[in-house]
């Protein structure tokens, strides 16, 4: 069934389309995305979709007693009540119909009533229809649906007597799409519904999207996410609309055979106008052949002519250079702990970068991951320990916030206020690398979009030309395409790298390392996220193991006292566990003397000079880091097996 339809929708400002000719079509269970580039419209045309904001042209019909649920991307949940009592208005015709059951349920135990036989049947008969709509309802259990669902969101039971009004924003926007969901609308228009939202949380929305009983209408600029959720794309692009059915990595793949066909198509009928207008300029003077040149001529008149395709839109490019090289070791943390004010978010933290190293930082919203950042720079002290910068390492550092950013001048002087000695006409090359040209480069800084700062931050990083770049969530505000041109960049440079992000996809396409913060402290994987994961259910599943085999241990010591032969047997396997062990701790020890050896030949003059050399090195080293981690894991796995003996 179709629950909306939007119909040559346009938008204008003044002259200026923003877009026009909108078609889109909502299902009862659409999972939809709209994409494009920032500053295309997207946000705009779903406030139009929801009502918020009337179209300039066209027309929205929908579905008689259509309910429909809107989080925009800026907006959090204002209120003076409690987390809980917020949660529970979504429920107060159920919690009138429960007020007005016990009501039922005390006239159905009066004896007056009871004497009334009349009265007594309507009563029961009122009575049953409520419950049965109560029921159906979920009156029993919609407490712990909304504890289930705030628990999703990472509010604990604990908390949820925390006035609103006292949170954060991103905590506020959380609650606003907890809300949302535990209204249940039939169609759901999320506005950017990943922002403020930790990794784990991101998987947990995932889930209960998929399994959402109404249709979804989503902009969002996560790619993970896209591919789990969404089965048709809606792209705005130059104004126009298209459409694809799949998710966000088949949009992609349809996108760029609907451009190679267009380009076939139009190429084919060129030669065709071509030997058309040839055929009609040499013949058309000769008498003998004016007719057909005359023909041929009305055939190009009437030919329906196919326009030249438009490949993408223009994208920012842009690369990191290093003004030196640094050290092999750029930086260590030694048995750190942040946090503020004394109160410890994560502790201990201990590892080490080496050179041309990419460590992602991971782990949940509040352990700490941004100010462990902010002291391994110098502007939160760390509540213990410190951390050392190797020798010849310049540190460039991207601030979430754009704090660095001066409210007071322009685009141009932002950059030029730090490169005096550099031109004018330099500088606006590299902004024109960032998409900032012309007048655009006179606005000032509080003019600018979130994706315009977040460009500008990135040109001035990319100035500054340092071995070593701390980035504090660098996607956050870029569309998809900028994400693309960031991470190439990102690979692509020499340098080394720690940052902090909560995109999947880019993680997994730049980490060489993830580093997990939690309140016990920090665990380093050495691999992208994919193989973190994989670690990560390892662990669980090891966990479920070893408690299952605890359990069964229990069990055979009881049974040893009454059987020789099975505490034969348990003997036999303690001795095979104690081998593993020692073959372990051999393995072990020649790793760590092949690594020893590797990072001694990378030092060496020859090699230091030679890049190609040095990169070979590197990427032995990282294989042999990778190698003793999983040694070490299954040292770990054995040596607890065999403590339960």
């Amino acid at each position: 069934m179709i629950l909306l339809q939007a119909n040559q929708i346009a938008r204008l400002f003044g002259d200026e389309v923003l877009f026009e000719n909108m078609q889109l079509e909502v299902q009862d269970r659409s999972r939809i995305a709209l994409v494009g580039r920032n500053g295309a419209g997207k946000s705009t045309l779903l406030k139009i979709l929801a009502g918020i904001e009337e179209p300039d042209k066209g027309t929205i019909s929908k579905t008689k007693d259509l309910t429909m649920g809107y989080l925009d991307q800026h907006t959090g949940l204002e209120s003076t009540k409690t987390i809980w009592e917020e949660m529970l208005t979504v429920f107060e015709p159920i919690q009138k119909m429960e007020k007005r059951l016990r009501q039922l349920e005390s006239q159905i135990a009066d004896e007056q009533i009871q004497a009334d036989e009349k009265r007594y049947q309507q009563v029961l008969v009122e009575y049953d229809r409520l419950q049965h709509e109560f029921n159906d309802l979920n009156g029993y259990g919609y407490e712990s649906e909304i504890k289930s669902v705030l628990h999703g969101f990472r509010f604990e039971e604990d908390y949820l007597d925390h006035l609103i009004s006292n949170l954060s924003g991103g905590q506020k926007t959380r609650l606003a799409l907890a809300k949302l969901l535990l209204e249940k609308p039939d169609l759901l228009i999320l506005d950017e519904p990943t922002n403020h939202l930790d990794i784990e949380t991101l998987s947990w929305l995932e889930n209960y999207l998929k399994n959402y009983r109404g249709a979804l209408l989503m902009v969002s600029h996560d790619r993970y996410f896209l591919d789990k959720i969404v089965e048709e794309v809606y792209e705005i692009s130059r104004r126009k609309m298209s459409h694809y059915k799949g998710n966000y990595s088949r949009y992609l793949d349809q996108k760029a055979e609907r451009l190679e066909r267009e380009w076939k198509e139009y190429e084919k009928q060129q030669v065709e106008i071509s030997k058309l207008e040839d055929f009609v300029a040499r013949n058309l003077v000769r008498a003998s052949t004016t007719k057909r040149a005359q023909s041929r001529r009305k055939q190009l008149e009437k030919m329906d002519r196919i326009e030249r395709p438009q490949g993408d839109e223009k994208s920012a490019h842009f690369l990191f250079g290093i003004e030196r090289q640094s050290g092999r070791e750029v930086l260590e943390v030694e048995d750190a702990a942040v946090g503020y004010n004394q109160t410890v978010l994560c502790e201990p933290i201990d590892f080490q970068i080496r050179k041309q190293e990419a460590i992602a930082l991971v782990g949940p919203n509040g352990v700490g991951k941004s100010t462990l950042l902010k002291s391994i720079i110098g502007d939160i002290p760390f509540v213990k320990g410190k951390s050392k910068v190797g020798h010849h390492v310049s540190i460039g550092y991207y601030d979430q916030e754009q704090a660095n950013l001066n409210s007071q001048q322009s685009v141009l002087e932002e950059l030029w206020s730090e490169h005096r000695t550099t031109s004018e006409k330099d500088i606006r090359t590299v902004l024109g690398s960032f998409l900032f040209s012309g007048e655009d480069v006179k606005k000032t800084i509080p003019l600018l979009s979130g994706g315009e700062k977040a460009r500008v931050a990135l040109a001035k990083l990319s100035m500054n030309r340092d071995n070593f770049l701390i980035l504090d969530e660098p996607t956050n505000h870029l569309d998809i395409d900028s994400k693309e041109v960031l991470e190439n960049a990102l690979i692509d440079y020499e340098g080394t790298l720690l940052f902090v992000s909560h995109d999947r996809y880019f993680i997994n396409r730049i980490a060489t390392s993830v580093l997990e913060l939690s309140e016990t402290g920090g665990k380093l994987y050495h691999g992208n996220y994919d193989y973190y994961l994989e670690k990560k259910l390892e662990e669980e599943q090891l966990k479920e193991l070893l408690n299952e085999e605890t359990d069964e241990v229990v069990e055979v010591k009881t049974e040893t006292k009454k059987n020789f032969e099975l505490d034969k047997q348990k003997q036999k396997e303690k001795r095979t566990l104690e081998r593993q062990v020692e073959q372990l701790e051999k393995e072990l020890h020649e790793m760590e003397e092949a690594i020893e050896s590797i990072q001694k030949e990378m030092e060496l003059p020859a090699n230091l000079e030679d890049h190609e050399a040095l990169q070979k090195l590197n990427e032995t080293l990282t294989s042999s880091f990778k190698q003793q981690e999983d040694l070490l894991n299954q040292w770990e796995e054995v040596s607890l097996a065999l403590e339960e003996f």
